[in-house]
């Protein structure tokens, strides 16, 4: 059964904006990647769903690869879907007159063509020296094996404790309720690793620190 959590009225604000998603699976996503030469993972949502196994509503797909992996993504998938840039709410299509992203760490959205819906959404991810670097915490460097896990299904997602400290800095209603599925299943060292992160990271006054210092 799903979690209890439906788009609110601020996302109806943004499908009136920016247009209606259908997002693909991460099985199709898969079936999307297949040949894809760079590493590539599942955030967000999807990836706290794999881990705890608890279904609900996503109104997207969040895929991501290395920003210097942008190219390569572009060939993969620009033969079915065009590929926008979207940075702070700016969209620009990506072609061959403007073959780069509006920032490196833009997000790359995807679409058939202008009346179909959106189907994935592409965060580009830092590296340092071909490793992994945290959005939130740029200190935060790892080997990719490090900080994702591959589920039965066959797909790469970042691990749950990484997605919450993400999760951390907008506090909607479904980040509420991923962690609240979520906690229970970390075992001690990573729920140590998260509540460390976020005071790192959002300070000790961070909403979730003093209730979940106390679960």
């Amino acid at each position: 059964m799903a979690a209890a959590w439906e788009p609110d009225e601020e996302d109806a604000a943004f499908l009136r904006v920016y247009g209606p998603w259908q997002p693909l699976t991460p099985a199709q996503a898969v079936e999307l990647m297949a040949g894809f030469p760079a590493p590539w993972w599942v955030v967000g949502g999807q990836a706290i769903e794999a881990f705890t196994g608890v279904r609900r509503f996503h109104e997207d797909l969040d895929l991501v690869v290395y920003s210097h992996d942008f190219p390569a993504f572009r060939e993969q998938v620009s033969s079915r879907y065009h590929v926008w840039s979207n940075h702070g709410g700016t969209l620009r299509v990506v072609d061959d007159r403007h073959p780069e992203p509006l920032h490196p760490r833009s997000q790359i959205w995807l679409r058939e063509h202008a009346l179909a819906p959106w189907v994935v959404d592409c965060p580009l991810n830092p590296s340092v020296d071909g490793r992994w670097q945290s959005k939130r915490d740029p200190a935060h460097v790892a080997d990719l094996d490090e900080v994702t896990w591959v589920a039965g299904d066959g797909v790469r997602y970042l691990n749950p404790e990484i997605v919450l400290h993400y999760k951390g800095a907008q506090l909607r209603a479904k980040d509420e309720l991923d962690l609240q599925h979520t906690w229970p299943l970390l075992p001690e060292e990573k729920r140590r690793w998260l509540l460390d992160a976020l005071r790192t990271t959002y300070g000790a006054d961070h909403v979730w620190i003093d209730r979940l210092d106390r679960s």
